[in-house]
């Protein structure tokens, strides 16, 4: 059974014939015509031929417009708000001077007023103090003659 053959080997082995296939290139498809649908409901589709022939097919997309009615302003808005920024502190300006004229002299006066408590309070101490007045007020004590024996008080 494996007997050899003229060329070597096997008989149970010998190769058959070798085919040999090419492809053959796809023609393109066509496709179908499209039926109008009403507008706003689906998007309409659009087809373009190319030039070796081949159709794509896909939905067209509608550029992004601009908002109406949107339009930058001459001066930006950063512009207007330190300007009117600075106006504002030009008109504070003079009510801070004024403000700070204002504190100064309340300080003054604050102090003027805290001095004259000081003087009319010290001078009211004063006079308690060195006051010629014989009862000074407190606890008057009488001493008497007193006995003391044997470290016992006897009045």
């Amino acid at each position: 059974m494996n007997e050899p053959t003229a060329y070597g080997r096997p008989a149970a082995h010998e190769t058959a014939a070798v085919e040999v296939h090419t492809p053959a290139p796809l023609t393109p498809a066509h496709t179908a015509p499209c039926v109008p649908v009403q507008p706003g409901t689906i998007p309409a589709v659009a087809s373009v031929v190319l030039p070796d022939g081949r159709v794509v097919t896909g939905y067209a997309i509608a550029p992004a417009k601009p908002e109406p009615g949107v339009a930058k302003p001459a001066v930006s808005r950063a512009a207007v708000n330190i300007a009117l920024g600075g106006v504002g502190f030009l008109a504070l300006s003079g009510g801070l001077l004024m403000l700070t004229a204002f504190i100064t002299a309340l300080t003054a006066l604050v102090t003027q007023l805290v001095i004259l408590a000081a003087v009319i309070f010290g001078g009211w101490i004063a006079v308690q103090v060195f006051s010629a007045h014989g009862h000074r007020g407190g606890t008057t004590v009488n001493i008497r003659k007193a006995v003391i024996k044997r470290n016992t008080f006897h009045g």
